[in-house]
């Protein structure tokens, strides 16, 4: 795991913004709650995923089986966690809210979000809307099912997106997505 003291100056700087958005946050127990918070963490992936020097040709390579994500660092204090992550054509995600704040911004290509509603009676989600999200478009949800969605590519050339999870770098596979069961709860789609 990449440690945010061992970066390229793109990645140090991500990190740098990060850190004083922490900062002017205090000892919140839960900073991602602030309006300042998450305008703020918009604003730094908005910013580093606009600079093509922020990852390496090997942090641009996907993987044939699903998408594949890239720790790029972690705060040494267990904050956040940043990743890449490639999306190969028509690879998705999995329908998820997330248990932490999460932002994501569109480096390369074109994803597709669907944004889904949770029916807490009937225990399942349903789609709600359906949009491209194209280079340079940004978005952050706070932790639970308010949030969930699924993100894919429905091209035919790769993408790459640029994460920042409320997590321990060495919990990134573990405590992010809250895979969700999907069925017709009422509602239908809209492109």
């Amino acid at each position: 795991m990449l440690l945010c003291g061992a970066r390229n100056a793109p990645l140090a700087r991500l990190c740098d913004a990060l850190d004083a958005m922490f900062e002017a946050c205090g000892p919140s127990p839960e900073p991602s709650d602030s309006a300042f918070f998450a305008r703020s963490m918009r604003m730094a992936l908005a910013d580093a995923a606009a600079n093509p020097d922020l990852l390496t040709a090997a942090q641009r390579e996907g993987s044939a089986e699903k998408y594949r994500r890239h720790l790029l660092a972690a705060d040494p204090y267990g904050r956040y966690a940043i990743a890449a992550l490639v999306w190969l054509p028509q690879q998705a995600s999995p329908v998820h809210a997330h248990h932490t704040w999460c932002g994501y911004a569109v480096m390369e290509g074109t994803l597709s979000e669907t944004v889904f509603e949770w029916n807490g009676a009937r225990h399942c989600a349903s789609a709600t809307r359906t949009q491209a999200r194209n280079r340079g478009a940004v978005s952050f949800v706070r932790g639970g099912r308010g949030g969930i969605h699924q993100l894919g590519n429905r091209s035919d050339e790769p993408a790459v997106s640029l994460h920042i999870y409320g997590v321990a770098g060495a919990q990134i596979a573990t405590h992010v997505n809250d895979v969700v069961s999907v069925a017709d709860c009422g509602h239908n789609a809209r492109s």
